[in-house]
């Protein structure tokens, strides 16, 4: 890292694509400890730190900066990198460089996120208020009160906490000069970047009017609200705000979600989506973008082509119970009764007698059944 670029963190591998993350007023990339590793499963995450905040030089910006200024070391941070083109999430202040980004620079947002955050941020002088405080007084008089801003309830992250005592006085003082300037609610129908909302339900700082208002006038924008959290969404709720950008910014999961339906019927998968828990989320999760988003949208094979090594896969390890959902989907993919009777077949050769008898069995049942109802 240099002096002219934000401190930043990069996660995940170098060739997925890649997703920018930005942070709130006072806080570190550390807000999204419990979020990033996961979102960089799938993307090439890159963590920033603001100005004075984490690892970043205070110096970067100054005395009336603007969120411009901001946004463009952000693409400073994205050149330097070799992202011509990435999907953004931000918080609050971060959330503000997002939206900042998407309508200025479109070109180089393919998607993006806006958490507990808003258009304005009630107006210059209570900013430029705090800006004289913290320059004069630095940074307890404002740190004191951060828990009651930040969460809800008894909920605390004290390593944040830790970071907005430790911030620089200087960058933060310039960050609220930002803020005091930023207003964009005339602008916010020119924004053509998908966009997501993410509210927290207890945030007195951004409350959920304000993402309103921005879902409102942004074309085609989508907006979640989060019961429980407050203004530090991905450190209070995280599994909330990942579960919404998994479904933003995851086409995988979108794409094998609409071919799991195809395949599977969807009552199928509605049962399935109707029996999950947080404990199974994830592994749903997982399903829907790697075995239906990746491997089942593949072109190499046709449905008809995978339907088939499916079932034979299903009768050598004896799992007659999938097997007689993979009829009904061998059925929706095209194969006539005789096509799949020669599949099964094909296992008594290679998987043996036994299994083969078993997945006859299994799979009269399931055509008997679709005769009866069609």
């Amino acid at each position: 890292m240099t002096e002219k670029l934000l401190n930043h963190l990069a996660e995940g591998p170098d060739s997925a694509p890649p997703l920018i993350l930005g942070t709130s007023l006072g806080t570190s990339y550390a807000l999204w400890d419990e979020v990033a590793p996961e979102l960089a499963v799938t993307h090439r995450v890159i963590r920033w730190d603001l100005p004075g905040h984490g690892g970043s030089a205070a110096g970067l910006i100054g005395p009336g900066a603007t969120v411009g200024d901001l946004s463009a070391l952000v693409l400073a941070l994205a050149d330097s990198l070799g992202l011509e083109r990435f999907a953004y999430a931000g918080v609050s202040l971060g959330g503000a460089v997002g939206l900042h980004l998407a309508l200025h620079h479109p070109e180089r947002v393919s998607s993006l996120a806006v958490i507990c955050s808003s258009a304005h941020f009630g107006g210059a002088r209570p900013w430029r208020d705090r800006a004289a405080l913290v320059r004069s007084e630095g940074l307890a008089p404002v740190a004191d009160s951060a828990d009651s801003r930040w969460f809800a309830g008894d909920f605390t992250v004290p390593a944040l906490v830790a970071d907005h005592r430790r911030a620089d006085p200087a960058g933060y003082a310039a960050c609220c000069d930002a803020l005091a300037a930023f207003d964009l609610r005339g602008r916010l129908a020119e924004i053509t970047v998908p966009t997501l909302l993410v509210a927290g339900r207890e945030d007195p700082a951004t409350p959920p009017a304000h993402l309103r208002e921005i879902a409102d006038a942004v074309p085609g924008a989508a907006l979640v609200e989060i019961p429980g959290a407050s203004h530090l969404a991905p450190a209070q709720c995280p599994q909330a705000v990942l579960t919404a950008l998994r479904a933003h910014f995851g086409e995988g999961a979108g794409r094998g979600m609409r071919v799991r339906r195809e395949v599977l019927g969807d009552a199928h998968v509605d049962r399935a989506q109707a029996r999950q828990t947080p404990f199974t989320a994830r592994f749903q999760d997982f399903i829907s973008r790697y075995a239906w988003g990746e491997i089942w949208t593949d072109p190499t094979l046709s449905r008809r082509e995978r339907s088939m090594i499916t079932l034979t896969a299903l009768v050598a390890h004896g799992h007659y119970d999938e097997l007689a959902m993979h009829v009904r989907a061998a059925r929706r993919n095209g194969l006539t009764p005789e096509e799949i009777g020669a599949v099964l077949l094909q296992t008594a050769v290679y998987c043996g007698v036994p299994a083969a008898n078993s997945a006859f069995a299994t799979a009269q049942r399931v055509l008997a059944e679709e005769t009866a109802e069609g």
